[in-house]
């Protein structure tokens, strides 16, 4: 049985992660670093503390407040210049620029380690054992190596590759890689990476959960040639990208099986106190035990006080379809159910809806913290006029812990685990691939192809506790394709993947229009009116990050991106 991946290597839980800075902070010489094998591990795992986790990766924000999923309650927060238009070169966020610290950390990692074989240790009877988990370090080096180039790829679109230790001055005289060569090397490590790695570390002396695998090498390649086959990135609209992202996505569905990751496990199971059930998660990364993120985002106005944060959008709950698979407003790919029409003014519109809205979205009037009645109307305890109360009518739920308790006197900390992937999201990257480029939802090819991409989605909306109506042959490939983004959006609502689809597809100017509820009582009746929350500014420009100043002025051969 595959265990499921958790990042819990000892420098994060520890909070000692400058190790690599052992002139100044460890009083160890280099080589007294890297001739220690407990050393060296304590390497890595610093390498693995740039992993970037997203609870709230912008001034407290998730990057779901910066798209049409979410809004941000505290309008001070930076996350409004994203949305306004008043980030800029010379204020820039989420850069993400310290990942190359990282990349050169691998660089001098794998430079040092090269050969090692600790000497001081041959004597041991240990040693085979100290060694079987050494002989995967670089490799697992290099898949973070790799995995940082892409967070920066999908920021800046052509970055500097580099692979060895550089002077300050080599450094600052780089001129950026295409995105093309930098798609090239991010899979080509992938591949080497695949080729060293276990498919889990069960069978490995001192079987450590969290560290990188097969799978979550094979993960990152499909993920990032489906980026580079996206419009954003594949400038000459070559649709043989799309069949290479396919491939890729069809590589690991094959061994899915093998891997552990099917069955896909029960929706109740997929976040945060059961993660040790969630075997379909590939990579994730588990934080110490706290109650932070539920204190940003409980409703304020219940006992204990959260601070509200995020705020899904009406936008997101009308993705949701109904139990019957028909969507509840008129979309590109079906009129809405006509069995919806007149459930929204009465008692609850939430009722026979996709689970999944349950489980992503606390609404007015359902049982979640302290198992008390979410009062989200005017005048309720969580609603509007209450200061710092929701701004759509909704709470956010996904990743926050029903069960913490932030009453005084009787607090509580949980584990939160960060998702990077998981194999519903390869199955929903796969038919993407597959519809774009074959022109036919149906068409399959075993075994590189295994899965036509109606049978790939229709695997995710199988779920237990899901079980929604599969997609119908029926549609034309145009509706197909558009309710796949649907099924996107809603499958991975939170995990920090809208924010960048809007923007490989190059459709977030369509997505400026932000919605929400105001709610009324009487009685025991409720009212639902949609109403316009925000229009959020967009300049097509902001499809890509602009390169910060401070690091032009450091080294002016960076360039800048379009129109910035």
């Amino acid at each position: 049985m595959k265990k499921t991946l958790i990042y819990i290597l000892g420098c994060l839980l520890a909070g000692a992660c400058s190790f690599l800075d052992y002139n100044e902070y460890s009083g160890y010489d280099k080589e007294d670093v890297y001739s220690s094998f407990d050393r060296v591990k304590r390497s890595l795992s610093n390498i693995y503390a740039y992993l970037p986790s997203a609870y709230g990766t912008i001034d407290g924000a998730m990057r779901a407040a910066a798209c049409d999923e979410a809004v941000y309650v505290d309008n001070l927060c930076d996350i409004y210049s994203m949305n306004n238009g008043s980030w800029s070169p010379t204020k820039a966020f989420d850069t993400r620029f310290n990942l190359y610290t990282g990349i050169r950390s691998v660089n001098l990692f794998l430079q040092e380690v090269r050969g090692q074989e600790f000497d001081d240790l041959k004597n041991q009877e240990t040693y085979e054992t100290y060694m079987a988990q050494f002989n995967y370090y670089p490799y697992e080096a290099r898949f973070l190596r790799a995995y940082f180039y892409f967070e920066l790829m999908r920021r800046y679109k052509n970055v500097p590759i580099i692979t060895d230790v550089l002077t300050e001055k080599q450094a600052n005289e780089l001129v950026p890689n295409s995105v093309d060569e930098v798609v090239e090397f991010i899979t080509e490590e992938c591949d080497i990476v695949a080729s060293n790695l276990p498919e889990n570390y069960d069978k490995v002396p001192n079987s450590e959960t969290g560290r990188i695998t097969k799978g979550a090498a094979m993960a990152l390649k499909a993920r990032t040639l489906l980026y580079a086959a996206s419009p954003l990135f594949n400038d000459d609209d070559d649709r043989s990208k799309w069949k290479t992202a396919a491939r890729a996505a069809g590589a690991l569905i094959n061994k899915a099986d093998s891997y552990g990751y099917l069955p896909l496990p029960k929706l109740s199971n997929l976040w945060n106190k059961n993660y040790l059930l969630n075997n379909e998660l590939i990579l994730g990364r588990m934080e110490a035990p706290s109650n932070s993120f539920e204190s940003a985002n409980f409703p304020v106005g219940i006992d204990g006080g959260g601070k509200t944060g995020h705020c899904p959008t009406q936008n997101l709950v009308d993705a949701f379809e109904t139990t019957s698979g028909k969507p509840v407003r008129n979309t590109a790919y079906a009129s809405k159910d006509p069995a919806y029409t007149d459930a929204r003014d009465q008692h609850d519109p939430f009722s026979n809806r996709d689970p999944r809205l349950a489980a992503t979205i606390a609404v007015n009037n359902s049982n979640w913290v302290y198992d008390e009645p979410l009062e989200c109307w005017y005048g309720g305890k969580s609603g509007k006029p209450v200061k710092h109360a929701t701004l759509t009518g909704y709470y956010l739920k996904k990743y926050v812990d029903g069960t913490i308790s932030l009453k005084a006197g009787n607090t509580s900390k949980k584990n939160h685990v960060w998702t990077f992937f998981r194999y519903s999201e390869v199955l929903l990257n796969y038919a993407e691939a597959m519809v774009e480029a074959f022109g036919d939802f149906q068409y399959k090819n075993p075994p590189s192809l295994p899965l036509s991409a109606i049978e790939a989605v229709n695997m995710v909306r199988a779920r237990q506790e899901v079980n929604m109506p599969p997609f119908e042959s029926t549609m034309s490939v145009a509706q197909f394709k558009a309710r796949l983004r649907n099924e996107r959006m809603v499958e991975l609502a939170f995990e920090d993947h809208r924010f960048w689809d809007i923007r490989r597809w190059e459709i977030a100017d369509q997505t400026t229009e932000i919605y929400g509820v105001d709610i009324t009582k009487d009685g025991e009746n409720f009212t639902y009116k949609r109403t316009l929350v925000e229009s959020r500014y967009w300049d097509d420009k902001m499809y890509l990050y602009p390169i910060p100043d401070t690091e032009r002025y450091i080294n002016p051969s960076l360039g800048q991106n379009p129109l910035w």
